[in-house]
């Protein structure tokens, strides 16, 4: 095909922008009709839809402006999803991908796009902060997930702007849509779980705690140095159940940082503990690898619990005792909190349950001697 040619087929090649005008009187139809086919939100037949957009092709007519599209309707067609931790590690783990599919789900009806946001700005940072996504970038409602106990800020910002806010597992705030999950119950039942075994000397390993994300033994204040509401609560539903417990504090939820925390408390066979809880199923599995690199049977010599659910197939070969999380329900009750509140209504808030699953790592305590 010669240039000239292309240019003929394809009026925007030479510097003209094709209007949706054009592409409705090319292909036959009213301009509301081209727009509904573009749109997909209005009564146009399959045959209509092709034609124009056969017609759009030859013009070489990429879609309705969406600037302009934004201004007419008033909304940018954009729900921001912020995250407390950096992209790449989110996405390790099978929990924030399931919640994020039924996000998807919950918000299909409205036709709008997911921008991820992560907020990882550290309170202390003496360094002057420029403005970020949350203060400039155009959405027409917010899903906080991961939540921290320390979201004044950006909840402040997004209801200056005047943006809707959801949050998923965040401690209850004035003006936000709370999407729940039982993490205190669920833990303690867990917990219970093992004292009635006969377990008496348990560990915890936990989600990262704090902004830092540092990992080592857990402190004797981390209540009131924790940031991290989950990690908190399922914390605080093992001590509805022991008086005291140790533990130790991983710096992602991922296999690598339950590895580590297995060794740092199985190593010493002196001040072994009978039990783990891992407060997320990735961290259990890496436990459960470094007990097998040290030469333990589980549960015979250690029992172990997980939280979350997620399948193990490509992680391991255990049959996990665990909690089951509604994941998916949890974004899709998010999405549709959303929904219910850019069309103007007042949702009320969701509490979603964890279901108690027993596998094949948890018995009672090795009798001794």
């Amino acid at each position: 095909m010669s240039d000239s040619t292309m240019h003929e087929h394809h009026p925007a090649a030479s510097g003209h922008r094709p209007t949706l005008a054009e592409v409705a009187q090319r292909a036959g139809v009213s301009r509301s009709t081209a727009s509904l086919a573009f749109s997909g939100a209005g009564p146009v037949s399959d045959a209509t839809r092709a034609r124009v957009f056969a017609a759009a092709e030859s013009l070489g007519y990429g879609g309705p402006d969406p600037v302009a599209r934004s201004l007419r309707s008033g909304r940018s067609g954009v729900i921001g999803v912020v995250i407390e931790e950096r992209v790449r590690d989110a996405f390790r783990d099978p929990m924030n991908i399931a919640m994020l599919d039924g996000l998807s789900d919950g918000t299909s009806s409205l036709g709008t796009a997911l921008l991820l946001l992560p907020d990882t700005d550290e309170p202390e940072s003496q360094a002057p902060r420029r403005p970020g996504p949350i203060e400039t970038a155009a959405m027409d409602a917010v899903v906080l997930v991961g939540c921290s106990t320390r979201l004044d800020r950006p909840v402040s910002v997004l209801r200056r702007r005047g943006i809707p806010i959801v949050a998923i597992e965040a401690k209850p705030m004035e003006g936000v849509l709370e999407i729940a999950l039982d993490n205190r119950e669920a833990s303690a039942t867990a917990a219970r779980h093992l004292y009635e075994l006969g377990h008496r000397d348990i560990a915890v390993v936990t989600l990262p705690l704090g902004p830092q994300h540092a990992a080592g033994p857990l402190s004797a204040d981390w209540q009131e140095e924790a940031t991290s509401y989950t990690a908190a609560q399922r914390l605080s539903g093992v001590l509805d159940v022991y008086t005291t417990l140790r533990g130790w504090m991983a710096p992602a939820s991922s296999t690598a940082s339950g590895i580590a925390a297995g060794r740092a408390l199985l190593s010493d066979a002196e001040h072994r503990p009978t039990a783990i809880i891992a407060q997320s199923d990735l961290l259990a599995v890496g436990i459960l690898r470094a007990a097998e690199e040290l030469g333990l049977s589980v549960p015979q010599d250690i029992s172990v619990v997980g939280f979350d659910g997620i399948r193990l197939d490509g992680y391991g070969p255990w049959n996990l005792t665990t909690l089951v999380q509604p994941a998916v329900e949890k974004g899709r009750a998010a999405g549709i909190g959303i929904a219910r509140l850019l069309a103007g209504e007042t949702p009320k808030p969701t509490l979603l349950r964890c279901t108690f699953r027993r596998g094949a790592t948890t018995a009672a305590p090795r009798a001794t001697d």
